[in-house]
């Protein structure tokens, strides 16, 4: 996980601890006055469920982490749970090693299956000695947004791919594809579907000899297109012109330069040799994936910075 993504979990997480951690300690305060009564704490825990409206379920535990009322949820009681033990549960670890209030990293529930999160707050008598826990889960998917959607950086991101293409890679050599056959034509409509017809993410599929294509028009539904498609003008009329992105990053007279490296580093070499590419206007991003399965992500104009020599790992690469 990039330390940017882990911040913004990080920030979301400081979010709703400070949200949560004062509504847990009176609801908190109010079982202790409960104990330890089982009607009394569930009726508590109900009214608690209209106090914490994005909350999934409430319930008690005893001091070894046994719990001691029944689930209780928006649909009412779930007296099934009553006598479980969570004692082995991830999220109680702070609380058993004596945290007052803690918020558990993100995990998958056992009943729904889904991204939950849970806090856990201490419950204690008069004197200060524990009486048990007070515990709420959280579906994710019904948190309120707190914070702008995360953003992909940009920079130059490295995956290594399937290990037994890389092991094998020496025994295999290149073969023309039909879309290598026809390259020149294949980037020259590329390039005016990207400059002029709406396209801002297409992806060359160059072993397998077709293209997918994601438009400003319908960004949510990607098309298809197989050689004799990308090989046809005609293909443009299938799509309405568009004027040329004006948040695109990248400079529309800077698409055919990254069109042309990936020609180059199609036939850089018979072993290692480009798979497939791609470029995103907004983002910025062109993607590779080599004949080795590595994939690389990196800024249009970092890429356009590199020569054929560094990814061949010859001594004048840059």
């Amino acid at each position: 996980m990039t330390a940017t993504l882990q911040d913004a979990i990080t920030r979301q997480r400081l979010i709703l601890k400070g949200w949560l951690a004062s509504s847990l300690a009176g609801l908190a305060e109010d079982c202790r006055a409960a104990w330890p009564a089982r009607e009394r704490l569930e009726a508590r825990l109900a009214e608690g469920m209209e106090e914490l409206p994005y909350c999934k379920y409430l319930y008690v535990l005893d001091a070894g982490g046994r719990q001691v009322t029944a689930n209780l949820a928006r649909s009412g009681p779930m007296p099934e749970q009553c006598g479980r033990d969570r004692s082995d549960r991830p999220y109680l670890a702070e609380a058993l090693a004596g945290a007052p209030f803690s918020l558990s990293e993100a995990y998958l529930s056992r009943n729904t299956r889904r991204p939950t999160l849970t806090a856990v707050q201490r419950i204690e008598d008069g004197g200060g000695r524990l009486l048990g826990w007070l515990g709420a889960d959280f579906d994710l998917r019904e948190l309120p947004a707190t914070q702008a959607m995360y953003r992909q950086p940009g920079q130059w991101l490295q995956m290594k791919g399937d290990p037994a293409i890389r092991a094998g890679l020496f025994h295999q050599a290149r073969s023309d594809s039909l879309m290598d056959q026809r390259i020149d034509a294949v980037l020259d409509l590329m390039h005016e579907l990207i400059t002029a017809h709406g396209v801002f993410h297409g992806k060359l599929h160059f072993s397998s000899s077709r293209a997918t294509l994601w438009l400003v028009d319908d960004p949510y539904r990607y098309r298809i297109h197989g050689i004799d498609e990308l090989s046809d003008p005609g293909l443009c009329l299938a799509y309405p012109p568009r004027p040329y992105p004006e948040q695109a990053v990248v400079p529309a007279g800077r698409v055919r330069e990254v069109l042309d490296t990936f020609k180059a580093l199609r036939f850089m070499d018979e072993t290692l040799y480009l798979r497939a590419g791609s470029l995103n206007l907004f983002n910025g991003l062109v993607g590779l994936t080599f004949s080795c399965d590595g994939s690389h992500y990196m800024p249009w104009d970092e890429f356009l910075d590199k020569s054929l020599g560094f990814w061949l790992g010859t001594p004048d690469g840059k």
